[in-house]
């Protein structure tokens, strides 16, 4: 199994900053892609950002130059900066592991991020 814990969300007025920190633990051997997951009220959840075991990283259109991910395979973390933040993306943000030979998605318990206008 794979726990995965988030952190960092919170309340910021638009414009500004957040930091999300998801930490992996447990048989982490063999995660191919970590991914970042946002779900707001009444949508479906949607992939905000991923990055792979290599390195390459993929955005959603929306996030395009505003978020960024990255990772520390040592210290098993993965962190999502936020930068330029709007009201649509208050949503509840999910970390994602993914080990592609298993075909097994693992998930964190997800942080609330809330933008004010």
């Amino acid at each position: 199994q794979v726990q995965l814990v988030e952190s960092g969300g919170g309340l910021v007025q638009a414009g500004g900053s957040l930091r999300l920190s998801c930490a992996a633990s447990g048989n982490i051997a063999g995660i191919s892609t970590v991914g970042w997951y946002r779900q707001a009220p009444g949508k479906q959840r949607e992939l905000v950002a991923a990055i792979a075991s290599g390195g390459s990283t993929n955005y959603a259109d929306s996030v395009k130059g505003r978020f960024t991910i990255s990772g520390d395979n040592a210290k098993n973390m993965v962190w999502l900066q936020m930068n330029s933040l709007k009201p649509e993306d208050t949503a509840v943000y999910y970390c994602n592991a993914f080990k592609v030979e298993l075909r097994m998605d693992y998930w964190g318990q997800g942080t609330q991020v809330t933008v004010s206008s």
